[in-house]
């Protein structure tokens, strides 16, 4: 692939794990560390090509928008103040380039139907979808720009990442053909009984625009969501799509526990603040 464009972040989800903080405040919006989680994820799209991000979320979510827009009295007082590095800070979130597009999800009907609102703005070509429940961090190119230099025209590429057999009914799982990396097939959420294989996709998709056709054609299943897996189980039948096992260390955040391993992590390689960890979670 040449180059990948447009990136879809489905960010209309409550947060009800996160309760009664994200009451008020978006869960993409939580620190880890001094950034938002939606900071690591758009940084990751940027790194991979990206010059348009597409944010799905709901109608009540404003703080995303409110936190990529210009902050015109805060940028004004810290100039007057001279605080310029922080001033670069605010005015640095993203660059010049790259423009911010906002999609609502009027009902959560699922992860594919989130994607689906999408489609206007992505048009006819390839896109990355990240999740930014999962956090990836490494020392080189991120896990989305991974995926697209091993993307192929008209082809996908799924993030995936080993789990615990117990654990197979949390995520999509694939199954791979024998000795190589393309997907056979995939079931979501499976019982360990019913697991293919302990190969679970982690929240980073490259997929072609032939996936919103396949979308609008999918049956609503459980709890009448739309599922993105069902949709990508029918691209299977057209044309390839690879499993990648990215490199980097994956926290998910979308959990009290993996926010904690993450803002351990980030402390831990902090200059001020690494001596105030003593190992990670």
């Amino acid at each position: 692939m040449a180059r990948l464009r447009k990136v879809v972040f489905p960010v209309a989800g409550l947060g009800t794990r996160f309760l009664p903080a994200t009451k008020v405040v978006a869960k993409e919006m939580l620190p880890v560390l001094d950034r938002p989680l939606i900071q690591y994820a758009v940084d990751e799209a940027v790194d991979a090509g990206a010059d348009t991000l597409v944010f799905v979320t709901n109608r009540y979510k404003h703080s995303i928008a409110d936190y990529f827009d210009s902050a015109y009295e805060l940028e004004e007082t810290l100039e007057r103040a001279g605080k310029r590095e922080l001033l670069a800070m605010v005015q640095g979130l993203l660059p010049p380039h790259v423009r911010c597009v906002y999609v609502t999800q009027e009902q959560a009907l699922g992860l594919g139907h989130a994607v689906l609102c999408a489609k206007t703005v992505i048009g006819d070509e390839p896109f990355g979808i990240i999740l930014p429940d999962d956090l990836i961090v490494n020392d080189g190119p991120g896990a989305l720009r991974q995926m697209v230099a091993r993307a192929t025209d008209g082809g996908g590429v799924l993030a995936v990442e080993e789990v615990p057999h117990a654990e197979t009914g949390k995520y999509g799982i694939v199954d791979v053909e024998a000795g190589g990396d393309r997907i056979r097939h995939m079931v979501e959420k499976p019982k360990p009984a019913d697991a293919p294989s302990n190969l679970a996709v982690v929240g980073r998709y490259v997929l072609p625009a032939r996936i919103f056709e396949l979308l609008e054609k999918t049956t609503p299943g459980a709890g009448g969501e739309i599922q993105l897996t069902d949709a990508i189980a029918a691209l299977l039948a057209e044309t390839p799509v690879l499993a990648h096992r990215f490199e980097g260390t994956r926290f998910d955040c979308g959990n009290k526990a993996g926010m904690v391993r993450a803002t351990l992590h980030f402390a831990s390689i902090d200059p001020e603040l690494r001596h105030l960890v003593g190992g990670i979670a």
